[in-house]
């Protein structure tokens, strides 16, 4: 006799937070490149800022399940990161776009789109179909049989988006998504991500301030592996004044914030 399925059983699993990380200390080489920081991240975009050296990409490295952490704890999707089996299980549940992503330049993009698929384990039956969608969310269906050798710098940056969203993932990690993009291209990558984050936890990684003032309903800075704050966008563009560095509420809003966790002997635009 067949048993009743509660709703609890049947039911989507949630989560308190899809990201959370206590503690967190990750390495980069001999450094200590994320040093005890405390995250916690839900269904929703958000910005992650920091100058250059402040440990974005070690961190969104620790987040995609490619760097180990060195210390803290880190759990993604309810699963503790750091044992075999629970790795395997989130990577499949994952989308991430590094810096600079290796692809095969013989490839066109809908092999290579689907490579990755594969590589996701994306079912068989289904791959054709989560190709076409991600092709067409980046605006390259008319590109999707050109080899990537032949595709231009920002094509290559949006088969790179493509290719973290075609498992639909339930985490979405960009490290500086909107490199080589026009400014038409960022205006729709923007959309996108809201169209993305309205069921998924979506986390960009940027030093430009404005795609986080536009893009992401909280913002996060660290510097030197260190949080410097966590708050919405209006009390971004909030912090500064008209006597702080930059050209837009956004830029004097990280700016002074910057400034004032390092002291003003090391005030952003004071020296390169």
């Amino acid at each position: 006799m067949a048993r009743a399925v509660s709703a609890e059983e049947i039911a989507p699993t949630t989560y308190a937070a899809e990201i959370r990380a206590e503690g967190l200390r990750v390495r980069a080489g001999l450094r200590m490149a994320v040093d005890g920081l405390d995250l916690s991240f839900g269904t929703g975009v958000h910005g992650l800022l920091g100058p250059n050296g402040a440990g974005k990409t070690t961190l969104m490295r620790a987040l995609a399940t490619v760097a180990r952490p060195a210390g803290g704890t880190l759990e993604l999707l309810g699963h503790p990161i750091g044992r075999g089996r629970e790795v395997r299980q989130v990577r499949r549940r994952l989308g991430y776009l590094p810096q600079n992503f290796g692809f095969y330049r013989r490839f066109t993009l809908r092999e290579f789109t689907e490579y990755v698929a594969w590589l996701k384990e994306v079912p068989k039956q289904d791959r054709p179909g989560a190709v076409q969608r991600a092709i067409e969310l980046v605006g390259l269906a008319d590109r999707a049989d050109h080899r990537m050798r032949t595709l231009s710098g920002g094509m290559v940056r949006r088969a790179g988006i493509a290719q973290a969203i075609v498992n639909d993932p339930q985490i979405l990690l960009l490290d500086e998504p909107t490199a080589g993009l026009d400014p038409g291209q960022r205006l729709r990558f923007r959309e996108l991500l809201h169209r993305i984050g309205q069921d998924t936890c979506v986390l960009v990684a940027t030093h430009i301030v404005e795609d986080v003032s536009a893009a992401c309903a909280d913002v996060t800075l660290i510097d030197r592996g260190r949080l410097v704050f966590r708050g919405t966008r209006e009390e971004l563009l909030g912090a500064g004044g008209e006597s702080s560095p930059g050209d837009s509420p956004a830029e004097r809003g990280y700016s002074a914030l910057l400034a004032r966790h390092r002291g003003d002997a090391e005030r952003p635009g004071g020296s390169w």
